[in-house]
Order: C-alpha cells, then structure tokens, then sequence
C-alpha cells in the first residue's frame, strides 16, 4: 500500500498545497476529501500562481488522476470557472472526476449562510458566507442533493423542489426575504450538470482500484485540525471534520490502509475568522509576520490574524490525527528576528495548563507561557541541505520536535516550489 494523507495541522492556511503539490510528482492520484470553495490552496509553479479551492493539488501533473471526493461540498458554479482557468494556461483537466456522493452547494445554502451571519451580529462566526455550514447541516437532515442527481433530470427535479419548498419557508417566514424561484435554480443547475456530467463517477471505485494495485494516492485535506468540529474551538470551527480521520470516510477508504499521516504547520500561528487564538500578537511582530508572509485568505482576502508557534495546540493536533511526519512551511519568514517564541503551556486561573481545552471560553481566557529561542540573522531561502541551516533554525526544529512529540520531515524556506528542504524520507514510495 502507498496512500498518504495531509491535513492542515493549525487552524488551516498552512501552506497544504503546496506540499501536495511537491509530494504529487510520484503519485497517481490525488484526492481532495473535505470542506469546501471556502477553502483555499495557493500553488506557485512554472505555469504561474494559483488559488485552488475545490480541485487537489496534483492537477499540475500529467497523468495524476485528481478527485473530488465525497467528502466535499461542490459549488458547480466556482468549480467550472476553476476548471476554465488552469485550462487557459494550459492545464489539462481530463484526469478530473468528481464522486456521484459529493453535496450540492445550493443558491440556498450561500443566501442562508450570508443572513445567519448577519442575524448574529457581533456575535458572528466569522464564516466565509459560502453556504458550507448550511451544506452540510442539509446532508445531516438528510435533504442534501449530491452530484449524482445532476445526471437525472426527474431525480434532481424532485429533490429540488422537497428542499425548496423547506427553504423558502424559512427564507420567508424566518429571515422575512423574498422566496427562491424553482425553476430558475432547476435551469441553472440543469446546465451546470451538462457541462459536469463526463466528470461525475463513482469514484470510490477508482480509488478502491489505485489502492489494490499498489499505486502511490495522495488524501488532500482543507482547512486545520482546530477547526474540526468536535475537536476544534467549538462553535467557531468548520462543519466538515478536516482530521486525518475524515480521510478515510471522504475517500472511500479504510483506516488500515493509510501509511503515513502528515501534517502540514507554519512556523507560526495564524488564523482567519473569530474565535479563541491564545498566542495572537496585536503589536509590531504579528503585523510584522503578516506582511513579510502577505498573510491574507486565500479565499476571503481578509488579514489573517498571526501569532507565535502554539505547541500545546500542535501535540493536541499530533495526537488526534495520529500524525506520522509534520511538514513546517513558512520557517524562511524569521530570517532576521532576534529571538523566537513558542508557547509551551498555558496559563489559567493560576494553574499551568499543558492540555488544549475543550472549553473555548477558557481557552480565550488562557494566558501563553513562552520559551524564548534565539533567531538568526541570515537568509535561508536558498537553502537546500539540514546542515547548512544556521544552528538556530535546526534548534527551533528540535524543539519543535520535542513539544509535539513528532518529527519535521519537511522545511519550506521559501513561496517556491523548489524552496523545501527533505529532511526525512516523506514517502512510502520514495
């Protein structure tokens, strides 16, 4: 067997993309098991920079068979103006397929989404008001529409209108808004399912088939550990589960068949949207750290919000994904800094925490206990060996290491593809 899984490891934005997009030159299928369009992958390559929000990483490569999984929440709409735009520069999207069980994002759930959020106020999640939370709450309540009904006109006709009739009473009677129309989303997505319909397959099938032979598969997470919605900072998390874990159920595949789990990290922290973040700076160095890294959404372009290392959260993410590797991006960005923080522990009420909270009201409450590092002053963006890395850069991994409780396979000193020191061995088949 040869299946990797790589999941986000913080509270997403880790750079996963482009570590699959590194790891995807040896494989033969790539696929995207969760979240959705409010995800975002950026990929600089020699075709140019991409932000991919549905289709995995591995679309670069010729031969690499990529699919949307199960696992996903498809808006058709992004997705057919993705598809035209890597095919403008170029890039085939023929080996694209989308799973028969992947959810519908309907004009519904991005209107419900967008007033929810509103109906909150200051007390909003901070969502990325693209219907996901409305997505997946239908597929709960079981009155979702997959991408297998596209390609049945009576079957997608009637599984509209049963939701359409519930939606637009709460549309109405709730939120006081005009009702959707029937038929202009029945017209709309008609069309989006003809210019979809070749891609649309069981795909569980086709993974089931790659794994049997042996064939290298890459499992493509969106969005961080945190932002699970058991093990996240509930409520303010994601509605799809982005652990190692949901990789196995938005793939078709079981758990004795992953070899290795790696998780994706920045050498610091960030994180979009409200919710609790313990180590957040508001001074000089978190504006700092998000203009040298241009730390803006992928999808949102909101500013992200940025900090120091938190490693209570990252052993928490090590030991509920069961992480094998962690992949650390963005380390290039300390060039310079004098010092290094990471954050150990926890304080609360005058007691030492050294567990990540379930409570997110005590964890906003939680004071960071810092181990200060020194920094170094050289650039280390060419830098391609361990060795060559200043003694400072290779004690901050250590103590990476050490806090987690797993090892850094893999270094990211720079945006480019090329800018990644191997460290260790990072795949079954390499």
């Amino acid at each position: 067997m040869a299946v990797i899984t790589i999941v986000g490891g913080q509270w997403g934005d880790e750079g996963k993309g482009k570590i699959v997009d590194l790891l995807a030159e040896k494989a033969h299928m790539v696929v995207r098991f969760s979240g959705g369009d409010n995800a975002g992958h950026t990929v600089i390559n020699p075709y140019g920079e991409f932000k991919l929000h549905l289709i995995p990483s591995g679309i670069f490569y010729p031969g690499v068979v990529c699919i949307i999984g199960n696992g996903v929440a498809i808006n058709p709409a992004v997705l057919l103006k993705e598809i035209k735009k890597l095919n403008e520069h170029g890039i085939d999207t023929g080996r694209l397929y989308i799973s028969d069980r992947a959810h519908l994002i309907m004009p519904y759930h991005t209107l419900l989404d967008e007033l929810e959020e509103e109906r909150r106020n200051k007390g909003a999640l901070g969502t990325t008001r693209k219907g996901i939370g409305p997505v997946f709450s239908d597929k709960a309540a079981r009155l979702g529409i997959r991408a297998g009904d596209l390609l049945d006109a009576g079957t997608f006709r009637g599984r509209l209108g049963a939701a359409l009739e519930f939606k637009n009473m709460v549309l109405t009677r709730v939120y006081g808004v005009s009702p959707l129309s029937l038929e202009e989303i029945y017209d709309r997505y008609s069309g989006y399912g003809e210019q979809l319909a070749p891609l649309i397959k069981d795909t569980t099938s086709l993974v089931r088939d790659a794994v049997t032979r042996g064939e290298p598969v890459l499992l493509e997470g969106a969005q961080g550990a945190l932002l699970d919605p058991d093990f996240g900072t509930y409520p303010y998390v994601t509605s799809s589960s982005p652990l190692a874990g949901a990789s196995c159920i938005g793939a078709g595949l079981g758990p004795g068949e992953i070899d290795r789990v790696m998780g994706v990290f920045k050498a610091y922290n960030t994180r979009v949207g409200a919710g609790p973040m313990p180590t957040e700076l508001h001074d000089e160095t978190g504006s700092l750290i998000r203009e040298k890294a241009h730390e803006y959404g992928t999808t949102t372009g909101r500013p992200r919000r940025c900090g120091w290392v938190d490693a209570v959260a990252g052993r928490f993410s090590v030991q509920i994904n069961g992480l094998t590797d962690i992949g650390l991006t963005h380390l290039d960005i300390y060039d310079g800094f004098p010092t290094i923080k990471i954050c150990t522990a926890y304080e609360h009420g005058g007691r030492t925490l050294t567990t990540f909270p379930s409570d997110q009201t005590i964890l906003e409450q939680c004071q960071p206990i810092y181990e200060e590092l020194e920094g170094w002053q050289e650039s280390i963006g060419e830098t391609r060996n361990v060795e060559e890395l200043p003694a400072a850069a290779r004690s901050y991994l250590s103590r990476l290491e050490a806090l987690t409780g797993c090892p850094v396979s893999l270094v990211s000193v720079g945006a480019d593809r090329m800018q990644i020191i191997p460290i260790r061995s990072i795949s079954p088949w390499q």
